[in-house]
């Protein structure tokens, strides 16, 4: 069990996904459909492979996420979310709306079919976040 710095629920949120990496890593798994090492290396963030191995670890000992193998390659982990992990899905996409409707604050360059997804889920929350929860049940 880790020990927070206070009781504060927002803190204790910060302390376990707060970090630079592992919100980009949950939108990865739950919105770029990514499940690899490999996959997530590769995105534009460009995290390096030793913090890569840390945040994905960290992520797994709160079960916010598992690993297993792919069927047909015994040596490749595969990442998905669990429960809690799914539950991230309206924080990662209230994220991204909130950043991509004040763009203009922010990163005026961040192209609209970026923050499209965001955009719909303003429209209907409930209907986007049961969408990517049913990629996970099947």
């Amino acid at each position: 069990m880790k020990t927070f710095r206070s009781n504060c629920p927002i803190n204790c949120s910060l302390e376990l996904i707060g970090d630079k990496w592992t919100l980009l890593i949950m939108r990865d798994i739950l919105l770029h459909n990514k499940r690899t090492f490999k996959e997530f290396a590769s995105s534009d963030e460009g995290i390096a492979t030793n913090i890569l191995s840390n945040r994905l670890a960290r992520l797994e000992e709160h079960s916010i996420i598992t690993k297993g193998k792919l069927p047909d390659n015994k040596k490749v982990n595969i990442y998905a979310p669990t429960s809690l992990g799914l539950d991230l899905i309206p924080v990662v996409l209230e994220l991204a709306l909130w950043c991509g409707l004040n763009k203009t604050h922010f990163n005026p360059d961040i192209p609209d079919e970026n923050i499209a997804g965001a955009k719909s889920y303003q429209q209907d929350r409930a209907a986007i976040i049961e969408q990517v929860r049913r990629q996970f049940s099947d």
